[in-house]
């Protein structure tokens, strides 16, 4: 099977497609994609989960993904994923929510030089 790394450009047109943990164990469906405001490049998605009347969208970094026919895999376990910050179906992630994002999964946390956020959705 055929995987490829992802390409900024590319990565807006996989929403609705499936998401998959590191041993391909479905994770929900990619509902968008934030980008790190620095660059403008692809840095999280958002990922559909839980039931009808329950669902919300939980945040994944892409750091490791790599997209395949008709899925995004990503580089993090299907339990750390479902334990991630979320956020209602049609709600937008606060600026005071970013440092706990990043700092589920480990990763370094900074504001801009002027305190401006460091994810915008796309």
């Amino acid at each position: 099977m055929a995987v490829a790394e992802i390409v900024p450009a590319d990565i807006r047109e996989w929403r609705g497609q499936a998401v998959v943990d590191e041993k391909d164990h479905r994770i929900g469906t990619l509902e968008s994609v934030y980008v790190e405001t620095a660059s403008d490049q692809p840095y999280f998605v958002t990922v559909t989960i839980g039931l009808a009347l329950k669902r919300r969208l939980v945040f994944v970094p892409l750091d490791g993904a790599v997209l395949g026919p008709g899925y995004l895999r990503v580089a993090f376990p299907k339990a750390l994923v479902k334990q991630a910050p979320s956020i209602g179906v049609d709600d937008v992630l606060p600026a005071e929510d970013e440092p706990e994002v990043f700092a589920h999964y480990k990763l370094e946390y900074a504001t801009g030089a002027g305190g401006e956020r460091r994810l915008a959705r796309r």
